[in-house]
């Protein structure tokens, strides 16, 4: 952020100062957010004012009842304020401003009253009216110039987020569940739309874009922006939801500010409030929050997922505690048809949603529908440090249904962890930033990774890897043993078998483990054998019958191999093993070649097989340090235990 932007936002803080001991720290926000919004819309409405006014009464006048179409033309805005009022003539009578202030925000259109509902100002209002600050907080803001000429939209844009930012430091709130770094946003919208570049130059093109999780819509701006430097004539409508009222509120209002439709801005949660229900748009971006759980709206989910393909999430469900790859699933039913044009799409995550979750789980599974459906392009691994509220590894996903024939069930990989620079200031938990340069090389690196994909003679990259979509896919295999058992009464045994469920219950116990003891000392080394020493303990229900050879079976490397009523060997659950075959090898081959030189009496039991797929990007990229000669580690050590005498001989002088 400029100094400007700096001096600007700490202005508007400085109303803060006012509220202090009647306000707690963590509610300053309640009041300075929605009067700054209040402020820009009476600024940006100040030209058109008078018109605006002489206008409504005329229809008035002439008694006309749909005003709303004819005063947005007269405002030259997606929405008008039909009040006397304005901050500077709510100075003018102090001993009335709450009711004047509500009088001028009942004045506005319904979509600006909307947003400033969700702020829930008028308690706000009345809360600063008791405690006799109203008139100078808002003598603050009539101060503040906030006419679109002095500050733009994009300006504004970051004015509002370090606002939030700083009350959400002060009431131990994730800031970056509303916003996301502007330098972040500017690669990720470079990364989704560089493939595009010439198709953005179309003259008359129209392209939608949505973010099911917009926050304060930073995301959006910087995608229209970007489209729009490129094609000035280009149409870009913007889509969002948002979940937090106050983000909600800025979103729309920045969307109503640019003259575009606050109506596409929907309030709520993104898996059962869908505000675009059966919309479909080009481009797609979001940053959703990182491990929050889904466990408010797990029926709902849990029911749209019961209708497979027919809902949103029939890939599957990922934990209940971390619902990014509903995110994800949920974005994926929002892309147009190929046939249509298709769409793209990218998404931030953290490096869970790589390689949580074993074959066959639901995040797996995701992971398998995606891949197998060829629509992942592409993943970048981004620095840590990266965002405010976490200092955690992130990856940008970038999905399409549209791949050109050449880059079909083709993923590229892209390590763009040291691309970044130490910020001179850190901010939360942000302390790396991407310059302008870092921008410009992960975007030319990864246009030329899909070169690569394109054609495997192009020159390639260090930080770039080419995989088929197969090669993330595994089968999850089960390499059973042979039960070995031998067969002997001890006292230990016969304790074994006193304390057993159905022991417990049985009502001949005590002649039963008398008898048990009777046989203490008796052996044997198969089962066949040991039956007939058994022969007295008479005939015995089923369940103490079982609990007798429980007791004592002796698991034994050298013993009999037990088997089934056809013959077949029964599986030694502790020696039972797992392991993860490549997706392209047959598995007969593998247990040939990795288990039966080590284990010659292993099987597979096939009817557990199941396939898996996981991305483990640091795998890939992981680049083999040796470690140092033990000479020189030696050296060292002895170099530092003499500095260590030298500095104990001075203190002991």
């Amino acid at each position: 952020m400029s100094t400007k932007h700096q001096e600007l936002a700490n202005f508007i803080w400085s109303v803060a100062d006012l509220l202090r001991g009647d306000y707690k720290q963590s509610e300053y926000g309640r009041v300075v957010l929605p009067l700054t919004v209040l402020r820009r819309l009476d600024c940006v409405l100040e030209p058109t004012k008078d018109a605006v006014l002489a206008r409504h009464q005329q229809l008035k006048d002439a008694g006309v009842q749909n005003v709303d179409p004819v005063l947005r033309r007269a405002a030259g805005l997606s929405f008008y304020n039909t009040s006397e009022m304005s901050f500077r003539k709510l100075l003018g009578d102090q001993d009335h401003v709450a009711l004047n202030l509500r009088a001028y925000i009942g004045g506005f259109s319904p979509g600006a009253v909307d947003v400033l509902d969700k702020y829930g100002f008028d308690t706000q209002i009345s809360r600063l009216a008791e405690a006799g600050l109203l008139y100078q907080v808002v003598a603050k803001f009539a101060d503040i110039d906030l006419h679109p000429d002095v500050v733009s939209n994009h300006q504004m844009g970051y004015v509002f987020e370090e606002l939030i930012r700083r009350f959400s430091e002060i009431s131990n709130e994730t800031a970056g569940e509303h916003f996301t770094p502007r330098e972040v946003i500017r690669l990720m919208v470079n990364l989704l739309l560089a493939p595009d570049e010439d198709d953005l130059v179309t003259p008359g093109i129209v392209r939608k874009i949505y973010d099911p999780a917009c926050g304060t819509g930073g995301m959006l701006t910087e995608a229209q922006e970007h489209i729009q430097a490129h094609n000035p004539h280009a149409t870009v409508e913007v889509y969002g939801q948002e979940l937090n009222g106050e983000t909600y509120a800025i979103c729309r209002s920045d969307m109503m500010l640019k003259g575009g439709d606050p109506t596409k801005i929907a309030f709520g949660n993104s898996f059962n409030q869908d505000g675009h229900e059966g919309e479909r748009f080009d481009y797609m971006l979001a940053n959703p929050p990182f491990g929050v759980e889904w466990k408010k709206v797990e029926k709902f989910v849990k029911d749209e997922a019961a209708r497979g393909h027919a809902g949103r999430f029939g890939a599957g469900l990922p934990r209940i505690n971390d619902g990014s790859l509903l995110f994800l699933q949920h974005m994926i039913s929002k892309m147009k048809r190929p046939e249509d044009g298709g769409s793209r799409l990218a998404i931030v995550f953290n490096g869970s949603p790589l390689f949580t979750g074993a074959a066959g789980s639901g995040e797996s599974e995701i992971r398998r529908w995606i891949l197998e459906n060829d629509l992942l392009e592409g993943i970048v691994a981004l620095p840590d440090q990266l965002f405010y509220n976490t200092g955690i590894s992130t990856y940008f996903w970038i999905l399409t249904n549209r791949k050109v024939p050449a880059r079909r069930r083709k993923v590229v990989l892209l390590d763009g962890r040291d691309y970044w620079t130490k910020m001179r200031k850190s901010l939360g938990d942000k302390r790396k930033m991407l310059t302008d340069e870092h921008i410009t090389e992960l975007t030319k690196a990864y246009v030329n990774a899909l070169a690569i994909a394109d054609d495997p003679e192009h020159p390639q990259h260090a930080k770039v890897k080419v995989f088929k979509t197969t090669d993330f896919g595994y089968q999850r295999i089960t390499v059973e043993r042979p039960l070995r058992l031998r067969f002997e009464v001890t006292e230990e045994t016969v304790a074994l078998l006193a304390e057993a469920k159905a022991v417990l219950k049985y009502a001949e116990r005590e002649t039963l483990l008398a008898t048990a003891k009777s046989l203490i000392g008796t052996s044997s080394a198969t089962r066949a054998e040991f039956a007939m020493k058994l022969n007295g303990l008479g005939k015995l229900p089923a369940a103490v019958e079982k609990a007798v050879w429980e007791a004592f079976s002796v698991s034994d490397p050298e013993g009999e191999v037990q088997t089934d009523r056809k013959g077949s060997p029964l599986p030694d659950a502790d020696l039972r093993d797992n392991e993860n075959v490549p997706l392209d090898e047959d598995i007969h081959n593998y247990l040939k070649r990795e288990v039966l030189p080590h284990v010659p009496d292993a099987w597979i039991d096939e009817t557990k097989t199941k396939v898996g797929y996981e991305i483990p990007f640091t795998r890939h990229f992981y680049v083999y340090q040796p470690p140092r000669p033990l000479d020189v580690i030696d050296a060292e050590m002895k170099a530092l235990e003499q500095e260590i005498q030298s500095l104990l001989s001075e203190v002991t002088r």
